[in-house]
């Protein structure tokens, strides 16, 4: 088992803009990452296999809704301490990190926001500590990049609804104790419902054959006339403001993550190519080479800036979707770029478990999909700057 060896680049003295706060966090997650990530994710990766025991630490860590305020269970932490989090999560594993954006962006979020005080007191301090987990249901099979066209629906039955219809690409679907679910209302409006794990008609087949997140936990959510009370529909949303807003903070999650990724892709192609000879002299003293870690390190050092100020406009109140999108792209892009470019570097022995590059970059192809593809940001983008919408 190779040492984590992992130093995080950081060329514009990035640290030098964090508080004191943010560092002994973000160094905190980075700590527990080389500790219990780090030695045994490939393993997990190989197998197809959800590390379920990691939870209680990710719990204890405070990575489960670290904006919640402390009396619902939360850390009552800024945006910023979130991101570095997601950054330290997803450098050692994508799918580490999207267990965690789940629970908090997509589950504790829109409890918190648009939940009763009721659902907050119940749900969100077993959601911190990671006793209970949730999911997250929008994505249908025929619904990706257009969530209006949803067919998932309920219908009154009294004190309770009857929910039906399929979700799918579900994140920690398999072991939830709980999904937030959007369905149409008999008026068609969109809605968000809490479902419960053991509600009769309520299943949730696991997704398997996955070359990406292959340590995440993925299924499908399937609603056969599932009597759920009405207490548990989110009050204070109607209509696409609820998911889009949960989405929102997601990606913000995701535009710091997969530069976590890509640093640790970054730093392990530049200590190999410190360590390894061809035609008598380390390979980083190739042109091409050198080529490669400086865009590699001058598209990082981009991102870092570009995440950092969108947390500050966050922590303001000012950061807008449309800015988020863009935050989320790029770092996508140039994440996904930066791995292909590192297994290059490493050759044949990129491809090896040996390595952590191949497993990020197959992570990194579904990251670059999922809370938005590639194409839809763009667009996003496009909207905001021409007033045009592209979508219709």
């Amino acid at each position: 088992m190779s040492k984590d060896l992992f130093q995080s680049p950081d060329y514009y003295a990035v640290d030098g803009l964090l508080t004191e706060e943010h560092l002994l966090i973000r160094d905190t997650v980075r700590q527990w990452v080389k500790k219990e990530i780090s030695p045994i994710i490939e393993d997990y990766c190989q197998r197809a296999a959800f590390p379920s025991h990691i939870l209680k630490g990710l719990g204890e860590l405070g990575c489960f809704g670290p904006t919640v305020p402390q009396e619902y269970g939360g850390g009552g932490m800024d945006h910023i301490a979130y991101g570095l989090m997601m950054q330290e999560l997803e450098r050692g594993d994508s799918g580490i990190r999207s267990t965690a954006s789940v629970q908090g962006s997509l589950v504790m979020y829109p409890i918190f926001t648009f939940g009763s005080e009721a659902q907050k007191k119940k749900y969100l301090p077993k959601l911190a500590t990671g006793e209970w987990m949730g999911c997250f249901g929008l994505t249908e099979p025929d619904h990706g990049s257009n969530p209006a066209g949803m067919i998932t629906n309920f219908r009154e039955d009294g004190d309770h609804v009857i929910l039906n219809g399929a979700k799918m690409w579900i994140s920690n679907a398999p072991f939830a104790q709980i999904a937030v679910v959007w369905a149409k209302d008999p008026e068609g409006v969109i809605r968000g419902i809490i479902v419960e794990r053991g509600m009769e008609g309520f299943t949730t087949p696991e997704t398997k054959g996955k070359w990406s997140l292959r340590a995440s936990a993925t299924g499908e959510l399937v609603f056969d006339n599932v009597r759920v009370p009405k207490e548990n529909i989110l009050p204070l949303v109607k209509g696409l403001k609820g998911p889009l807003s949960c989405l929102s903070s997601a990606r913000y999650g995701i535009a710091w993550g997969v530069i976590g990724a890509a640093m640790d892709c970054y730093d392990t192609a530049l200590r190999y190519s410190k360590e390894r000879s061809q035609f008598g002299r380390p390979i980083g003293g190739f042109q091409l080479t050198q080529k490669k870690l400086a865009e590699m390190v001058t598209e990082i050092t981009k991102a870092q800036l570009l995440n950092w100020r969108l947390g500050v406009l966050k922590n303001e109140g000012k950061a807008t979707p449309a800015q988020i999108s863009m935050a989320k792209r790029n770092s996508c892009e140039v994440a996904t770029k930066i791995a292909r470019d590192a297994r290059s570097i490493l050759g044949g022995m990129g491809i090896t478990g040996e390595f952590p590059v191949m497993r990020h970059m197959m992570n990194l192809e579904s990251v670059l999909t999922y809370e938005g593809t590639h194409e839809i940001h763009l667009l996003i983008t496009g909207m905001d700057v021409t007033g045009f919408d592209a979508f219709k």
